[in-house]
């Protein structure tokens, strides 16, 4: 369970980034974006660390190659507490970057990564998005 306090701050500056990105304010996005990377390096390897930090730094960092490297530091830390909602989600994230990328083997195997944890969580949407871009991609 992420700490309530982190939470609140994390999805705060994920508002704001939003937010700023929506605006074009380049200055306000990255000046948040530190804030929440700070969050992040402070809580690593503390009993404050959790994929759902890793996951919102990951989804708004614009550099892709970073974003995936992002992602992976969450997957490892929602493997190490067995997350089953966190595992699909990131792992979807990572599959959706993967196509952006055009590597489309890698996407596979991240959404078959995804549909097997996915299995074990209620979040009916992200199964049908995990299925619908993994049908597209093996009949492609």
């Amino acid at each position: 369970m992420i700490n309530t306090k982190i939470y609140k701050a994390v999805y705060g500056l994920a508002e704001q980034l939003m937010e700023a990105d929506r605006k074009g304010n380049k200055g306000e996005f990255d000046s948040l974006y530190a804030q929440l990377q700070a969050i992040c390096t402070e809580n690593e390897n503390t009993n404050k660390d959790h994929p759902e930090q890793w996951e919102t730094l990951a989804d708004f960092t614009e550099d892709l190659e970073e974003a995936l490297k992002g992602y992976e530091k969450a997957l490892a830390k929602a493997e190490k507490i067995n997350s089953k909602d966190h595992l699909s989600s990131i792992a979807f994230s990572m599959a959706k970057l993967h196509v952006d990328l055009g590597q489309t083997d890698a996407a596979i195997r991240k959404l078959e990564e995804a549909k097997a944890s996915a299995n074990k969580i209620e979040d009916k949407e992200l199964k049908a998005e995990i299925d619908e871009l993994l049908e597209g991609l093996l009949g492609s």
